[in-house]
């Protein structure tokens, strides 16, 4: 049986769909303090992105509906579920949006929704809303819109006409894991495809190029291996230019979910686990790793006790220790404990005087004396 709320206000709307939104675990494990998700002064979800140019800010974010139709087991808005169910109109969303950003509380606009009978059906007032921000509101800012799985080529096409970025979640690392959580979506057709149209209309060159995609995996949910998702990663990331790719844990008791108890993980190691995978992201965003340059153990998982820079630096042992004065910025990038300020920082310094040890580049850290015994000077 479904609660529905009878006439709520904007505010109680709002308390209810923004603390919906939760269940959108991305970024989950942040490790900066500015790095989680916030808390409104009024009860909405707050969350800190980077923006295009560099620097962070945040977004408003919320359901529009947590109305769903869908089945999905890990998420526990699907159809079946009693829960408090609202819609925002879109003079509320409008308004409740242009309030906090004219505050200057927000950067842009997030939109999600549960699905709201049919995919197109709720993809038309996502657009909608999006609508009335740029012709009639005239906000030529951020807004990120969230695809739904399913939805037809000329709705997304819409989305993204209107968007600053768009998004549409792959969910799981291939269709038989799909099936294990929804029996509604069609991995191919309601998903894959639908990424793969974004990916021609945001290409290079092509009309809506300056418009970003992203994706996410829930992770833990469908008993894939981490080796399952790098693939599909690197397939996102090599073929279809996606921008980012985030992960949320699965957390124990959000969904209903049937796993077999020996293949269960301590809360703890999921989170590390999403971890590992946020960290072979960024390798291969920024530091040329490949799928191939990628190990994992002999369950095709990543190690939760080494991070996967580290562990392929202590499988090519041929490659090291590296030249500090002479090694090429990618050759630096693959030291552990070396990023990319830090490497810029060598870089720099070496075009005036030769690095006899650490101190010439910068303070002593941890992450330093890691990358000593990579490092030949």
């Amino acid at each position: 049986m479904t609660s529905i709320i009878s006439k709520p206000d904007t505010q109680r709307k709002l308390e209810i769909l923004s603390a919906d939104a939760q269940y959108d675990l991305a970024c989950a494990c942040g490790t900066r303090e500015d790095g989680h998700r916030i808390r409104g002064a009024q009860d909405q979800w707050i969350y800190p992105i980077t923006l295009p140019s560099g620097g962070t800010s945040v977004l408003f974010k919320t359901l529009i509906s947590n109305v769903c139709s869908n089945d999905c087991k890990y998420c526990p808005l699907r159809a079946d579920q009693d829960v408090r169910r609202c819609t925002l109109s879109e003079d509320e969303t409008v308004r409740t949006f242009l309030d906090y950003f004219n505050r200057g509380e927000v950067f842009g606009l997030f939109l999600t929704s549960g699905v709201l009978g049919t995919p197109d059906a709720t993809m038309e007032q996502l657009n909608r809303i999006a609508r009335i921000l740029r012709y009639k509101q005239g906000f030529k800012g951020y807004i990120h819109l969230k695809v739904i799985p399913g939805a037809s080529a000329n709705a997304i096409e819409e989305a993204v006409s209107l968007s600053s970025a768009v998004s549409l979640n792959i969910e799981t690392p291939g269709a038989n894991h799909l099936a294990r959580l929804s029996t509604r979506k069609r991995f191919i057709e309601d998903i894959v495809n639908p990424i793969k149209l974004i990916s021609r209309l945001t290409g290079r060159g092509n009309k809506y190029a300056r418009v970003k995609q992203t994706t996410q995996f829930v992770v833990g949910a469908a008993e894939e291996t981490d080796a399952e998702i790098v693939k599909y990663m690197w397939g996102l990331y090599d073929r279809l230019s996606l921008k980012r790719i985030y992960f949320s844990a699965y957390q124990k008791g959000l969904g209903d979910i049937s796993i077999d108890e020996h293949k269960k993980q301590d809360p703890g190691e999921v989170f590390m686990r999403e971890h590992r995978l946020y960290q072979v992201d960024f390798l291969m965003r920024k530091y040329g790793f490949t799928e191939a340059d990628i190990c994992f153990d002999k369950t095709g998982n990543l190690s939760l006790d080494i991070d996967p820079k580290e562990h392929w630096a202590k499988l090519h042992p041929e490659c090291f220790p590296v030249d500090i004065n002479k090694a090429s910025k990618n050759q630096l990038l693959r030291v552990p404990g070396l990023g990319e300020i830090t490497v810029g920082r060598i870089l720099e310094r070496r075009k005036s005087l030769k690095i006899k040890n650490v101190d010439d580049f910068e303070k002593l850290s941890s992450r330093l004396v890691k990358a000593g015994e990579y490092l030949r000077f």
